[in-house]
């Protein structure tokens, strides 16, 4: 019988129960719409309705935009340079949001029941884990309960040493896979890179194969040793039955630049490129790798890094803004300054003084993205599950018989902005401002808001329909493709004004390219409503004027990032900026 010595460890035989695929854990029907001739037949209920057309209103549409931009003339005299942080996609808006609307309010989670044992914080001898497994009142098994909570609470390595010791001895020799994977996650996070090495010595002798949970530990384990290279082999052993994960990479990656092997680090992140997406703590590593670095060839990657960061709408964080900052701060010769700042509503750097890209797509992108839209969302998305096809072709058949519309309204949405007003009202009082301003107004509706009763007085629709162009869909349909095709076909200049985010409608786009120029108008072209008393002036949310993403002129560089205390979801943007100016 072979057996094997743990380090530290009474010696006893090292066989264990062959369990290798335990996980590693610390721890219809449709209503057909009835549609009439949009000039009607009295005394008959029409489900669309169209405003008698003007000519385009350019100038009242332009000085819409700009009060969105701009905000209250008072709020702008008090500051002249206001920084854009309070648009609909800012980074922490929407945790803003939440904690203002009462019935977002996180319940509390039921209070954890501690019917078990204090873990020990020193080693026990065989008397004392017996003493503590008697204690013991949970149902689950003892010794793989008490591993996991270790893990868990990243405890000593010598308890969990004294732990494997006592169980191998009330058991023969034999140590379970799970309690021995366990082990080496509180060797890797304690960096005991002896107790790795036997660990792996064991593994390696008693199995022909790992499952990626230990792969993946024994990766991290030894990147920081001489033996670091044997981590690209287990690497390889991932290759043969998965892809290996971007952690896998990372920390290959780390190894590599840690051991001064840049070549293998390169190699291992073009690899890594070719099917996901880097962690930023891997690009953060060639940065702080490169400050030591007087090599053109390897600046030229880093600016490869940044430009990928680009075009995938990628932000580094506080930290790896820093790390960039300091490295172009490093360049000899070259004389970069970089500062942190923000950018005016204008989109003028307060850094440098600036103007960054603008949001607007060109002709060529509206096309690209009109037509991507048309064909993922309209015609391929899932609007067919509450939209028939039929109702949809006589929507296309409306649109395309009105001149353009300057603002499209998400009605249903709009008119539930203040829950205790009455619907119908607020639209209403939405409405009738943006009339005024002689704007092209359609509304998208639902067939029931025609229905007289409390909340959607019929008087106050039929003024609806005398300010608007109006389209009333079946009770069910979903009202976002209609507004995504109406807002779209009316051409670059027209708006829309909704609460939705639309992540989706951009889910359903196939490629990542035609996703980011999605967003891009989005941000250019979606109002939000700010009002906060019904009956109030409208006020909507400044649009950005300005891209945000990594850009350059050569001579400059602006990066967003994302402040480390700022919750930032996926559909945000940062609100801080790296400027990097080069002395000419």
């Amino acid at each position: 019988m072979m057996t094997f010595c743990f380090t530290g460890i009474r010696s006893f035989p090292k066989l264990w129960k062959s369990n290798p695929y335990l996980g590693l854990s610390p721890g219809h029907s449709y209503t057909s719409v009835v549609l009439k001739d949009c000039f009607g037949i009295r005394n008959q209920q029409k489900w669309f309705s169209l405003k008698t057309a003007s000519p385009q209103n350019t100038k009242a549409m332009n000085l819409l935009i700009m009060r969105a931009r701009s905000g209250r003339k008072g709020e702008e005299g008090r500051n002249k340079q206001v920084p854009s942080e309070s648009h609909l996609f800012a980074a922490g808006a929407a945790k803003k949001r939440s904690q203002m609307n009462p019935q977002s309010k996180d319940h509390p989670l039921p209070p954890v029941r501690n019917n078990i044992i204090q873990l020990p914080t020193k080693p026990l001898n065989s008397e004392e884990w017996d003493k503590l497994k008697e204690d013991f009142k949970g149902k689950a098994n003892f010794e793989n309960w008490i591993i996991s909570q270790m893990a868990h609470y990243n405890s000593s390595v010598d308890v969990a040493k004294s732990l494997l010791a006592w169980v191998a001895a009330k058991n023969n020799g034999i140590v379970g896979y799970n309690l021995l994977v366990k082990y080496l996650y509180l060797c890797v996070f304690h960096k005991q890179t002896s107790e790795v090495f036997d660990v792996y010595e064991i593994m390696k002798a008693r199995y022909k194969i790992l499952e990626s949970g230990a792969n993946t530990l024994l990766i991290r384990g030894l990147i920081h040793s001489d033996r670091w290279k044997e981590a690209l082999l287990l690497l390889e052993d991932i290759k043969k039955v998965m892809t290996p994960s971007k952690k896998n990479y990372n920390d290959c990656i780390q190894g590599a630049l840690l051991h001064q092997d840049v070549n293998i680090a390169w190699n291992l992140y073009q690899e890594l490129l070719s099917h996901d997406i880097p962690m930023m703590e891997t690009l953060k590593a060639f940065f702080d790798f490169g400050k030591d670095i007087k090599d053109n060839q390897y600046s030229n990657k880093l600016l490869d890094i940044l430009l990928y960061l680009r075009n995938s709408q990628l932000y580094p964080g506080e930290s790896f803004a820093h790390s960039i900052k300091t490295w172009f701060e490093s360049v000899p010769e070259e004389q970069w300054k970089g500062k942190f700042t923000t950018i005016q509503k204008s989109g003028q750097c307060l850094g440098c003084g600036k103007n960054l890209e603008s949001i607007h797509l060109s002709p060529e992108e509206y096309e690209f993205l009109k037509g991507k839209v048309m064909r993922d969302v309209i015609d391929g998305g899932d609007q067919y599950r509450k939209t028939t096809p039929q109702e949809l072709k006589r929507f296309q058949n409306f649109v395309k018989y009105c001149p353009p519309f300057d603002i499209v309204i998400d009605g249903l949405n709009v008119a539930k902005m203040f829950p205790k007003a009455r619907e119908s009202q607020v639209l209403l009082h939405v409405v009738s401002q943006l009339a005024k301003q002689n704007l092209r107004v359609l509304v998208l509706g639902r067939k029931h808001m025609l229905t007289s009763r409390a909340r959607w007085r019929k008087d106050e629709m039929e003024e609806v329909q005398k300010q608007a162009s109006c389209f009333f869909a079946d009770n069910i349909s979903e009202d976002d493709p209609f507004l995504l095709y109406a807002t779209l076909h009316s051409g670059n200049h027209c708006k829309f004004i909704t609460k939705d985010l639309m992540r989706d409608h951009k889910a359903c786009l196939a490629d990542a390219k035609t996703q980011r120029l999605f967003f891009k108008w989005q941000q250019g072209h979606q109002l939000a409503i700010i009002n906060k008393l019904p009956g109030s002036k409208l006020t909507f949310q400044h649009i950005l004027s300005y891209d945000t993403v990594v850009q350059t002129t050569g001579d400059s560089w602006h990066i967003p990032y994302d402040e480390d205390l700022v919750e930032r979801y996926s559909y945000e943007v940062p609100t801080k900026w790296l400027c990097l100016q080069r002395k000419t």
